[in-house]
Parts: C-alpha cells; structure tokens; sequence
C-alpha cells in the first residue's frame, strides 16, 4: 500500500508506523502497537497479514473476481473448528492481522464465532466485504466483536459500479451498508478497483467520497487472477495509470488542506512510490528526500508476497498470496500454517523471501529497486510466464528508471 495521504499530502495517519516506521501521533492504533511487525526485520521474521478466504460464496458476480466465486454452495470449506485451529496457530505465529474475505464472508454463518475467537486469541480482525449484507444490526455486532476496520469494495459510481458488480441495487446496499458501519462507530472506508470503466470518474468518484464523509479509500490496480484474467483489455495504460495517480494526488492534497479527514491509499502497484517522489523532487525535494527514506524502508514489493501478506483459501490451501490461488505451498489441515510459510523448500517461497537477485530485465536495473521491489510478481507471472519478469503495470519510463 501506498498511503498518498501520509507521503504527498504530509498528514500523519494510524498505518504509519506499520507501512514506514515512524513514531509519532499515529504510532499506536486501537490498542495495538505495529512496530513488533514492522518490517525493518528480515524477510524471513516478517509476520504476514493473512488473508483468509473464509468462504467462495457470494452474492455477487463481479467481474474482477480472483476467486471466480458465485452464489453457491462449495464443498470441503474449513470447518468451524478448523477454522479456530488456523487462528490459533496464526495467533501464536504473531500474525498482525487477519482480514476475513471470500466470496462475501458475511454469507458464511459461523463468522461471527469465527472472529470472535479471534479477537479472544489477540488476532486483530479485518473485514473485506462487498456491504450489501451489512443490516444495522451486523453492523452492531462487528463492532460489538472489535472488528478494527470493515473495507466495503466499489468499482465506481453507481451505474458502472452495479454493471461491474452483476447486480442491480449493489451500489446502493453497499452504501446502506456504509452508513450502517458509519453509525454505531465501526472504522469503515471504501477500496475500489481502477479500471477503464471508472478512471475518468476518478474526479466525480472524489467529490462523492467528500459528500459521503467517507474517511478512507483505498484505489487498487488490476491484477490478473481469477474472472479478473481476462480483463486485460479493462486495465489502464501506462498513460492512464500516470493520470490517475496525478488525480489521486491533488484531490487527496486538496482534501487535507481543506482539513477534511480523509486517508487515500493506492494498493497493488508499488511504482507508485517511486512516481510520487518523482513527483516531489519537482515540488519539494527536501519533503521528497523524506519521503524516499520512507518508501525505502518500506521496501514495497520486496515485502509484500509471500514475506507481509499471504492467503489461506476456503479449504485451507496456502498461496503467496490472494491473487495467486493456482499455487499452493500446503494445506493447513495437514500442516499449520506458521510452518508451511516458514518452509522455504519450494523455490518460489524461498524467491519471494529474497527476490531482488532473481529479478530480470527492467526490474533488475532499476534505480529504484530499494522502493518499489519488484513490485507485483503474480502480475509479471500472468504476463510472461515467468514470475521474475518485469511487472508490465510498471508505468515509469526507461529514463526514469536509470541510474542518475
């Protein structure tokens, strides 16, 4: 994640000390405090959040899917004691998040159980949910839990949002399903996917995020997966991407300085952080030195697959990641999950654990290695074949990418 609120608008948010490492104001968030994960340890200590596939059935059809889920019932899904067991084990591994996804999670019956367990074991829940499920009374009782964020996904306004959905009136629950989360006080904010058929309502898409009060968003690039794959011709050039983040950039910086409470983020495409400090060092550079020393520490993609995120599926396989559901490095019900991420004996965990000698090409040369890291690897995967190709959302010129 790319927080553009904290790195080019210069406000201080509660992921900080996760993403960057900096005390201050933010360096403690609900109770719990990040610096025991952040990721100044070594790949190999890096504790990943974990998303959990907790279910592939959904009552939507959209058409990014990466689990290609539908309204259906699938078979073999972890139990409810497997599925406390897997918590169990990520509680004493010393994950720092779980985020309960699926298919729509809220459609599983035992997940309340499920996270409350969770939350008894120390385990910080996350909820990613389409929102159309959220009844004032759901929205009670995930706060009631302690859920610390619920992430409500859209893909534009209201139009584009329910074509890509595959369901009329999807945008509108979603939003009830907001303001429920808005009213008993759950930390709620929306994650919407760039595509060609919302970027150029990026600038409506921010005027109704203000009129909404919607205190955070999250702006994903595509990545090819799932229902997702053949949206090929749905992603944004390299052109496109450049906009977009110039849109982002200033609504985000305007926001601020009108002190609107408003934290952005852009996930998914680590050439993000490298294209903001370019942006800076035009503006700003003694902010953009600051800002260098942040991305670097972070390390983008060089901690983000298999190191600081990874995906446990509906029936227990583990994948480097949510994206990456036709690799599997184990299975939970036969082994725990703290010793399959552990297991560096397949060379894909073992590359993705200390990637930047295994990247080619444009990633391999590039001046900013130490901030972006390769970026997404499923994506140079999807593209190539090989998973140590250049990532081709990578949307910064040759010339940038030199050495100076």
């Amino acid at each position: 994640m790319i927080n553009i609120t904290r790195l080019y608008a210069n406000r201080e948010t509660t992921g900080d000390p996760l993403r960057y490492g900096q005390d201050g104001p933010a360096k403690v968030a609900h109770g719990h405090h990040f610096r025991d994960h952040g990721k100044a340890r070594s790949a190999g200590e890096r504790r990943p959040v974990v998303v959990w596939n907790t279910t592939r059935r959904c009552n939507l059809r959209c058409v990014h899917c990466y689990t290609d889920s539908c309204n259906q019932d699938y078979p073999d899904e972890l139990t409810t004691a497997e599925g406390k067991a897997l918590i169990d084990d990520l509680a004493g591994f010393g994950i720092p998040a779980l985020l309960f996804s699926g298919g729509e999670p809220l459609m599983r019956r035992d997940l309340f159980d499920l996270a409350s367990h969770a939350v008894g074991r120390g385990v910080r829940p996350v909820l990613s949910t389409n929102g159309t499920l959220i009844t004032p009374e759901t929205a009670s009782r995930l706060k009631e839990i302690g859920f610390i964020y619920v992430g409500i996904s859209l893909d534009g306004l209201e139009g584009v949002n329910d074509k890509f959905r595959g369901v009329d009136g999807a945008f509108r629950n979603a939003m009830a399903g907001f303001r429920h989360c808005r009213a008993v006080g759950q930390r709620v904010g929306l994650r919407l996917t760039l595509t060609r058929r919302n970027v150029q309502d990026l600038e409506g898409i921010f005027d109704f995020i203000q009129a909404e009060g919607i205190p955070r968003a999250c702006f994903y690039h595509l990545v090819y997966s799932g229902r997702g794959s053949a949206l090929s011709d749905e992603d944004l050039t390299h052109a496109e991407s450049r906009a977009a983040l110039d849109v982002i950039c200033r609504r985000t910086r305007q926001a601020v300085t009108a002190g609107v409470d408003l934290d952005v983020l852009t996930v998914d495409n680590h050439v993000d952080g490298p294209y903001l400090y370019l942006k800076l060092r035009e503006e700003d550079p003694a902010r953009a030195e600051e800002v260098r020393r942040l991305l670097e520490w972070n390390g983008g993609g060089r901690f983000s697959t298999g190191v600081g995120i990874g995906c446990v599926d509906f029936v227990g396989n583990v994948h480097p990641d949510q994206f990456w559901q036709d690799k599997t490095f184990g299975n939970v019900r036969q082994r725990p999950f703290s010793a399959i991420w552990t297991d560096t004996s397949d060379p894909l965990m073992a590359g993705l654990k200390d990637r930047l000698g295994l990247l080619k090409g444009k990633c391999a040369t590039c001046r900013f290695q130490a901030m972006c890291g390769g970026a997404m690897r499923i994506r140079a995967l999807r593209a190539t074949g090989d998973p140590w190709a250049p990532d081709p959302a990578c949307y910064l010129t040759p010339a940038e990418c030199e050495h100076g």
